[in-house]
């Protein structure tokens, strides 16, 4: 059994290992503000995470749904202009709802949790409302999904919730950009911040499934935190 083993751990290594150079080659062409540089890169970001997960959890997926989403929201958001914005915007929605569903599976947050969240959720959009425009009404409804995700990752896992905190402030830095309110650097650490949370939350789900299964047949596909 020790062959196939090695073998198994080859062939979910590859889609990891390809998501790197990927990631970098994204933040390569982000510094340099070449958009062929990026086409050829982000697209493969979630799609190569997706492959990572369907090799390790063959069948269907909330979290493998929300990829597929991720990566259309990658290509839309590749194509300058306010409706293709707001296509990206609607993919990730279905990203965040997608994770949300998942990580539901976990139990609930703590409360103290859930209260952090909406006191934050509310928090920046009364800050960024006045310079959001006609995006006010979409961001502050993808806010609340994303924001809930983020809440009921910490459910999950450390390493999940890490990633969540990372997907939250990798958007939050896209709706400064919205508001007009940019500073130098800022594409770069939307696109590290991003990369690093799909990874994240990919390979920690990936962990805590299987943790789950581990503890027997009766036990949840993710295990239950202790409150």
């Amino acid at each position: 059994m020790r062959g196939p083993e090695r073998s198994g751990g080859r062939r979910t290594r590859l889609p990891l290992g390809l998501f790197a150079l990927a990631a970098v080659v994204e933040l390569i062409g982000v510094a340099l503000d070449e958009r062929a540089i990026q086409w050829a890169s982000k697209p493969f970001l979630a799609l190569l995470l997706l492959w990572y997960l369907m090799s390790r959890r063959p069948g269907r997926d909330a979290v493998a749904t929300g990829l597929a989403f991720a990566f259309a929201g990658d290509v839309a958001l590749l194509v300058p202009g306010r409706a293709w914005f707001l296509l990206g915007m609607v993919c990730f929605l279905g990203t965040q709802l997608s994770l949300l569903v998942a990580f539901r599976r976990a139990g609930r947050p703590r409360t103290a949790v859930l209260v952090a969240a909406a006191v934050l959720w509310a928090g920046l959009n009364a800050l960024l409302w006045s310079r959001l425009g006609p995006l006010r009404v979409p961001i502050l409804g993808y806010s609340l999904a994303l924001t809930a995700m983020a809440a009921w990752a910490t459910a999950v896992s450390a390493r999940v919730a890490a990633g969540a905190v990372l997907f939250l402030l990798s958007d939050l830095l896209i709706g400064v950009g919205a508001a007009g309110m940019d500073f130098a650097g800022r594409d770069l650490v939307v696109m590290s911040t991003y990369a690093a949370a799909l990874a994240l939350i990919a390979t920690g789900w990936v962990a805590s499934c299987a943790a789950g299964a581990g503890a027997g047949s009766a036990a949840p596909p993710v295990p239950h935190r202790q409150r």
